[in-house]
């Protein structure tokens, strides 16, 4: 699995005008295919009118996922300089929607592709990224009489807590670089005297 990925801070939206023409680009995290297409088909919605809704969108932590359709504009002019700019920034799980009101004006293909590529880059610059770590998922159970202190001792150190489950014991949910798993293992025996008990997990990611 690839150890970090970057993606779309939140859904936005970004516009531009060229010649005219009106560029307004919609972006969104996507977590599948399905997701993606459904992000597309909701934004042809929301603007009837428009000539051309052209997409792009990269899923996988790796890149592995990439679609891109020009929507009637010259081939190769808008899905692809929007894909190219969504590879080159190494933004993943992620969908970018231009739609284009046409303003009378022909812009070329030139043209095209700098305004189609040019508004994803202007989007994610007002949208903003984040960068998701891949993370060990780790379960650790201990006592309510110390689980209150632990907590407050792994926000403390950095570590992630996912969630807290309050039972017979505490269960409390965190994520771990898996470099850190044998240091928070021995951290752990250390700072509950022994008493809690450590489950690895499977593999997740988080906020880096």
């Amino acid at each position: 699995m690839t150890e970090q990925y970057r993606t779309v801070a939140r859904e936005g939206v970004h516009e531009i005008e060229i010649s005219k023409s009106r560029f307004i680009c919609a972006l969104a995290p996507a977590a599948t295919e399905e997701e993606a297409q459904a992000f597309v088909a909701r934004i042809r919605k929301e603007h009837p009118t428009a000539r051309h809704h052209c997409f792009a969108y990269v899923l996988g932590a790796d890149g592995g996922v990439q679609k891109a359709s020009d929507d009637g504009e010259p081939g190769g002019t808008a899905g692809v300089p929007m894909l190219q700019m969504l590879v080159r920034r190494e933004v993943r799980y992620a969908v970018a929607v231009v739609t284009r009101y046409f303003g009378g004006v022909k812009l070329g293909a030139g043209g095209l592709i700098r305004a189609y590529g040019g508004v994803v880059g202007e989007a994610l610059d007002a949208v903003g990224t984040v960068t998701r770590q891949r993370f060990r998922l780790a379960s650790v159970t201990v006592d309510h009489q110390r689980a209150g202190k632990l907590e407050n001792d792994l926000r403390a150190t950095g570590r992630a807590v996912r969630e807290v489950r309050y039972g017979a014991d505490v269960r409390i949910e965190v994520g771990l670089p898996e470099s850190d798993v044998e240091g928070f293992r021995a951290w752990l025996a250390d700072t509950t005297a022994g008493t809690a008990r450590l489950e690895l997990g499977g593999e997740a990611y988080g906020d880096a």
